[in-house]
């Protein structure tokens, strides 16, 4: 079993396989009992946000006999005796999908329901906040086609007389005696608001005859093929309130287990950002983009439903007004039994219409791939047109249901396919898929545990498999070649929190994940409640969430040979694991040169700071090798000595003079490890304040300190010169139509020209030449045509007193002189991005320079390779459609709203 570095505690258990997920912003959600825990693993035992289920009335399906309660096809539910719902499964949407470009959370629950929660970003409050409830849209749909049934006039009820279906007092044996009396309904209901054709769809009695439904709801728009109004929940009333007029329609049984299995759902996950070029494929007139996720859900049917969810046009961290908007794109029967696992990826290739996979699992035990394409995912407007096709039915009907999935597309092999299939009998299947010539070959089956499978992760681009299960027990697995081995999952790892006292009376473990940087598990368990004190850890300890370093895996179980450093291993760790740490490292750091996948780094800065305690050289060494690779070539080349007899001086300084020559990426990943690795003992400010006068720190610093703070000040100087090029050249060329570009929020325009010359006026002798060359044709140019983007005269924001422009880190201003002669001055913050000074309003915040901005910047800032050798012509290809970024210009790292420090917030370093 894995050792665990630090653990966090839950006050209730999970109950079903996949419990646990790890968001793309750092954020982990556990399903656990009838509450959704999110935590943050940099903080476990900070603020956590919550999810309260809460329980939800049935929909209006129709009305069945009562003798025909405990008919085969209902015999399950009537004997239901659930009294609180709780969550069956849970999946986080990638990041930039919510109002403040952080990660939606899609919940299912045991009854059925899902429903989309956002962070409570400007609630200040720890319960996250619906935005679309998935099951209201859904009814709404099925009513309007009548659950595909054949249109057939209802029966219906006298309006006194009601016989068949009177209060019920004999409600059959099962239900206790002490029940029956609160249970004691009338069977009438009554709709308010819908047409006579969805009248047809009529009213839900609960199974068990136990409430009055009083439904009611918006009338269905005729121009909205796909209803967005949601469902009003039903209300218990009084017999002497159902409308004279009320109009029921009687179903069978039969009918009444189809439309129940129809809108109960079982598992949901979300698809990847999926892109489209506007040129090529012009955005919709609904109002959606060329950017979306799919929500996919199946449900007891075996049908899955297909969600389109856009990705929002504006983000903001103030109050949230845009709503956001699920659009059903299809409804198709995947199998004939339940679906109990769902997963999504997106093939990577350089087509212009790239192919999305679609993989579901079914407790009849069969598994099936679909493919489909994200043109017609995006055309799709019709929920009977499914974009999806049968691709494989890799896994046949059998009698072990299939309990969780875990799909991976390795970067490295763009058109092959991994896909393990953990089963209820304690085995998985390992399936090796060829997409490019449709070539499915079963790697094989293994025995893995003895319960049913809970947890499947893959961890570095699918070279490592780790599963759980019921039984208690983690695994490791490597794939190598065609082959998957069971290898020992590493104990001796750098620690950062101990954990002593958390006790070690686990009894099941209920899910698996993996970090964003791939070097840390997690896994929930649950406590054996006999094993604990009854008094005081019972109450509070239900289960916990254990981390576990998972960096130190070695990938290649036939190596023996591993390179050689140029110091002395530490006496805890032999030279082996530290060159496996080392490799690990390095691939984490080489995964971030893929634009699509977000700066959160909190693991890998995690190891690096713990290995800086106990081996400083050793951290030294490695990011001396990384650097190395930045001018040198691949990390490959560095294995094989060439990085040898370098100091730490010369890789500098060959880094420093090489920064036009590195992407932005890089450089953003260098400023994050320099401040929060080799800086990590000053604190932001102090960093901020030395890089403005550099000087300061010869001869009271140590002269190694002083190297790296170099480093640093040339990146974010590189990083500046690249925004500050890009916004004068768009200010330049917006001129003809500045006005019908700039109106549209959703688009970039440059923001404090102003302030940029003066900065480029004030670093005349240190800027590029393009620069100056820029600088002189805004100088030049009609500023009359850009009169909100170009203000030169700032003033203060709590006094009317004007700002100079000393910095564009922190500005202070004038002063007014009061009746009293004193002259108070006012310190404000610059944007990072504009360098204006920040208004009192709700600012966006970078947790790891700790600097504000109020404007965000283009898109292409974070995308380019290099310097640009001349700025008009990137401009001109797209500065119509530049999109601003919620990043920090200087880091890289999502933006989000300052939190109190009693609320949760992800921390992406």
């Amino acid at each position: 079993m894995a050792s665990r570095f630090q653990a966090a505690t839950l006050a209730t258990a999970p109950c079903y396989p996949n419990a646990i997920a790890w968001s793309d912003e750092n954020l982990i959600a556990v399903g656990s009992g009838h509450l959704v825990i999110i935590l943050n693993p940099a903080l476990p035992f900070g603020p956590r946000g919550l999810i309260t289920i809460p329980d939800c009335e049935p929909y209006p399906i129709g009305v069945v006999k009562r003798e025909e309660l405990l008919s085969d096809c209902l015999l399950s539910t009537s004997l239901n005796r659930d009294r609180r719902p709780s969550v069956r499964s849970i999946s986080w949407s990638p990041i930039g999908m919510a109002p403040n470009s952080g990660c939606l959370l899609a919940v299912c629950t045991t009854e059925g329901h899902v429903k989309i929660y956002r962070p409570p970003f400007c609630d200040f409050g720890a319960e996250w906040i619906e935005v679309v409830d998935i099951s209201d849209r859904l009814y709404d749909y099925l009513a309007i086609i009548n659950f595909g049934e054949p249109h057939i006039s209802s029966a219906e009820f006298p309006e006194e007389k009601t016989p068949e279906h009177e209060p019920i007092d004999d409600l059959p044996n099962s239900v206790p005696r002490k029940e029956r009396k609160r249970r004691r309904v009338n069977t009438s209901s009554v709709i308010n608001g819908r047409s006579s054709k969805d009248s047809d769809v009529g009213s839900c009695l609960s199974i068990e005859m136990a409430r009055i439904v009083d439904f009611t709801s918006n009338k269905m728009k005729d121009s909205n093929t796909h209803p967005t109004v949601a469902a009003s929940k039903s209300k218990g009333n009084s017999i002497t309130k159902i409308s004279s007029n009320c109009c029921l329609p009687l179903i069978t049984a039969d009918q009444y287990a189809s439309r129940s299995a129809m809108l109960h759902s079982l598992a949901v996950a979300w698809s990847p950002v999926l892109r489209l070029s506007s040129k090529k494929y012009p955005v919709p007139q609904n109002g959606s983009s060329n950017w979306f996720s799919i929500l996919a859900v199946g449900g007891r049917s075996g049908k899955v439903s297909l969600w389109r969810i856009c990705v929002p046009k504006c983000y903001s961290v103030e109050d949230c007004k845009v709503p956001t908007t699920a659009v059903l794109i299809g409804l198709f029967q995947a199998h004939n039994s339940w679906i109990t696992s769902i997963s999504l990826a997106v093939l990577s290739s350089d087509s212009s219409n790239p192919q999305v996979l679609l993989v579901t699992g079914s407790s009849d035990g069969s598994v099936r791939i679909w493919d489909g394409y994200i043109q017609e995912l995006l055309k799709s407007a019709e929920a009977h047109c499914v974009p999806f096709s049968l691709l494989k039915e890799v896994v046949t009907v059998n009698t072990v249901p299939i309990s969780v999935l875990s799909l991976i597309l390795p970067v490295q092999s763009p058109r092959l396919m991994l896909l393990a299939v953990g089963k209820g009998s304690g085995s998985f299947d390992l399936w090796k898929c060829d997409i490019s010539c449709n070539k499915f070959d079963k790697v094989g089956s293994y025995n893995a545990h003895d319960q049913v499978v809970t947890g499947l992760a893959w961890a570095f681009d699918g070279c490592c498999l780790y599963s759980c299960s019921q039984d208690n027990f983690v695994r490791s697995w490597i794939f190598h070649g065609n082959s998957l081995s069971e290898v020992s999952i590493p104990t001796n790892t750098p620690g950062l929190q101990s954990c002593t006292d958390l006790p070690d009376a686990f009894v099941s473990c209920l899910g698996m994940a993996v970090s964003p940087g791939n070097l840390v598990g997690a896994m929930v368990r649950n406590f054996d409640l006999d094993a604990l004190d009854h008094m005081y850890q019972a109450r509070a300890q239900r289960s916990a969430i254990e981390f576990f370093w998972i960096g130190g895996q070695q990938l290649d179980v036939l190596s023996n040979t591993f390179p050689k450093y140029g110091h002395e291993a530490c006496p805890d760790f032999s030279e082996k694991e530290l060159s496996i740490w080392e490799s690990n490292i390095l691939w984490s750091l080489q995964q971030y040169e893929d634009l699509h996948k977000p700066l959160v780094v909190w693991d890998l800065i995690g190891a690096l700071l713990a290995f800086k305690r106990s081996i400083p050289q050793y951290v030294e060494c490695t990011l001396l090798k990384w650097l190395s690779s930045l001018y040198l070539g691949s990390l490959s080349s560095l294995y094989l000595g060439s990085h040898v007899g370098l100091s730490m001086k010369t890789v500098l300084s060959h880094v420093s003079k090489s920064v036009s020559k590195i992407s932005s990426r890089q450089l953003h990943l260098i400023n994050i490890i320099l401040r929060r690795v080799i800086l990590a003992e000053l604190k932001a400010d102090q960093i901020n304040s030395k890089l403005q006068n550099l000087e300061g720190i010869y001869g009271s610093e140590e002269e190694q300190l002083t190297v790296w703070m170099e480093l640093l000040l040339n990146t974010e100087k590189e990083l500046r010169e690249r925004l500050v090029g890009f916004s004068f050249s768009a200010f330049i060329s917006l001129g003809a139509y500045a006005t019908s570009t700039c109106s549209q929020t959703v688009y970039w325009c440059p923001d404090g020209i102003a302030q940029m010359e003066q900065w480029v006026a004030h670093n005349h002798e240190h800027v590029r030449d393009q620069l100056k060359v820029l600088a002189s044709e805004v100088a030049g140019s009609d500023r009359r045509s850009h009169p909100s983007k170009y203000v030169e005269e700032e003033q203060c924001t709590y006094c009317t007193a004007s700002v100079p422009f000393d910095s564009p880190e922190v500005a202070v201003c004038r002063g007014l002189e009061s009746s009293d002669g004193d002259n108070q001055k006012h310190k404000l913050v610059r944007c990072s991005v504009s360098m204006q000074v920040c208004p009192a309003t709700p600012l966006w915040f970078c947790k790891c320079c700790q600097r504000w901005t109020s404007k965000l910047a283009p898109e292409s800032l974070f995308i380019m390779p290099r310097y640009p050798d001349d700025f008009k012509s990137l401009i001109e290809s797209s500065v119509q459609e530049e999109t601003p970024k919620p990043f920090c210009p200087l880091c890289g790292i999502l933006l989000q709203r300052l939190q109190p420090e009693f609320l949760l917030s992800p921390s992406p370093v």
